[in-house]
């Protein structure tokens, strides 16, 4: 007999599915745990936010039409406690409620009906992103941390100061900034920022950048009129740093 191992395996990634329809969310929850998530499912939006604070989960796929308290008010929430990754799922198309929806920290979203293969390939995108613990883990040495004017961005901490000040942004939208940081005064088209932060394999509507850039521009005090930071290089994209 062979020497046994005393490695212990990773711990399984926690998934909260909260939908009001339940075979919907029975079914999504099937297919997370066929990929190895430990599922918990929940179909009222003020029960999830006791729930969410209990199980702390890795991912939470989150209907924006629940009854009583709505997916809008239970992300805002929830981005109080926890910076896990929130998947939006919406029945409602118009432009307005995506919006608002990420606005509160959403990183994705998808309109029903969806196809449950095309979500578990946006949830496959956003693991592709470890949490600080499992990346600081493995890193090399501490690089220097990226400056652009008075902002500092710290990629191992996964922290941006402005001014000295710590500013709190999701994790995706740290990706956002870090990923133009990295290269100040280069234009990144929003397909160029999506292969970056989301990866090559994402499919789906490319103004989802426009949202997240957004919204780190308000957390940065940028306007339309005064974009200190980020500017819009019109018909192309997006840049930060020299000539920003």
């Amino acid at each position: 007999m062979g020497p046994v191992s005393t490695a212990s395996a990773p711990p399984a990634r926690s998934a909260v599915v909260v939908d009001d329809e339940e075979p919907l969310a029975r079914l999504v929850a099937g297919y997370l745990e066929r990929e190895g998530y430990t599922t918990t499912l929940c179909h009222d939006g003020a029960r999830a936010i006791a729930l969410l604070r209990e199980v702390g989960p890795d991912l939470v796929i989150l209907d924006l039409g629940l009854p009583g308290l709505d997916g809008v008010e239970v992300c805002r929430q929830l981005r109080t406690f926890s910076d896990c990754y929130v998947v939006m799922l919406t029945a409602r198309t118009d432009e307005v409620d995506t919006l608002i929806g990420l606005s509160v920290g959403a990183d994705d979203y998808l309109t029903k009906p969806f196809s449950p293969r095309e979500l578990m390939a946006r949830v496959a995108a956003l693991m592709r992103r470890p949490r600080r613990a499992a990346s600081v883990a493995a890193a090399p040495p501490a690089a220097p941390a990226l400056e652009v004017g008075d902002l500092s961005i710290d990629v191992d901490a996964r922290e941006v100061h402005r001014d000295g000040h710590l500013v709190a942004l999701t994790r995706t939208e740290f990706d956002v900034i870090a990923a133009m940081a990295a290269r100040p005064g280069r234009v990144f088209s929003r397909r160029a920022l999506i292969d970056t932060v989301w990866g090559p394999g994402w499919v789906g509507d490319e103004h989802l950048v426009d949202v997240h850039v957004l919204h780190v521009r308000q957390k940065l005090g940028d306007t339309a009129d005064a974009q200190r930071y980020i500017r819009t290089v019109r018909g192309v994209g997006y840049r930060i740093g020299t000539g920003a």
